[in-house]
């Protein structure tokens, strides 16, 4: 049966349980995955969602930052929860559906505003966490697997505002889309986002500095749905939905959504 799928970094569960709620009623995806939840697990406000039909959910959280967690309609079970680079932050969650498929829930680290490992140490700790992604992908050989949310890097030049003026800008820099392509190719995984929308501008995050951020339109592509290649194809109907950024107290981000026949 086709499964729709939805990415979103919340940016506090908690205090954005309410439009959480409004995209599951009116969107209904079958799996929704959180980022930068900024809650510790047991504090996550799992009988809004049971009551809206998610009953199901595996996460990890931090107190006040950080935090993955997806939330199912249909029963997922935990499959792993990795501390990329040693960080110790709540940064990846797995869970497994009945179908055998795998998904993994990043939140890839921001990475500070200076794009110098040795002037930031923030940006360093960004290269390690995406070096040990490479690593990890490239020993366990993926199958069967859907990686999506958070990852903090735009790295097509019509996946931000401005190629040319973003290039010195931490998320858009050249060491930082050659570490995600590298991540990409150890898993051999498929931007299921362009598969399906190849060419022209695409964003998923707007910053909250933008007096309007809908007329600035100042957007970079930092949310992403790949999957591995036995099941690339099976992905379609891939979306944005723009609209909630402009939603009552939103998220910087929008939701990234797909549908895949599994």
């Amino acid at each position: 049966m086709p499964f729709t799928l939805a990415t979103w970094n919340i940016n506090s569960v908690r205090l954005r349980e309410p439009i959480v709620l409004k995209l599951l009623k009116e969107q209904g995806p079958d799996v929704l995955c959180l980022q930068e939840c900024k809650s510790p697990v047991d504090k996550i406000p799992r009988e809004g969602f049971a009551a809206m039909g998610y009953p199901h959910m595996v996460a990890r959280g931090d107190k006040g930052y950080n935090g993955v967690a997806i939330l199912s309609r249909l029963p997922i079970e935990e499959a792993g929860a990795e501390d990329f680079a040693d960080l110790g932050h709540a940064r990846h969650i797995a869970g497994r559906l009945e179908n055998g498929v795998t998904i993994h829930n990043f939140y890839v680290p921001a990475g500070g505003d200076i794009p110098d490992s040795e002037k930031n140490e923030k940006f360093g700790q960004k290269l390690d966490y995406l070096t040990d992604m490479r690593d990890h992908f490239h020993k366990a050989s993926p199958e069967k697997s859907i990686l999506v949310g958070d990852l903090n890097i735009a790295p097509r030049e019509d996946d931000v505002w401005s190629h040319k003026q973003l290039l010195k800008i931490v998320s858009h820099t050249p060491i930082e889309v050659d570490h995600l392509a590298q991540v990409q190719d150890a898993g051999k995984w498929v931007d299921i986002t362009r598969q399906d929308i190849p060419e022209g501008l695409l964003y998923s995050w707007w910053s909250y500095r933008a007096k309007d951020w809908d007329a600035a339109d100042k957007g970079r592509r930092l949310d992403h749905i790949w999957a591995t290649s036995d099941i690339s194809n099976a992905g379609h109907s891939s979306r944005i939905l723009r609209d909630v950024r402009g939603w009552e107290k939103p998220s910087d981000h929008a939701p990234v959504f797909a549908t895949f026949d599994v």
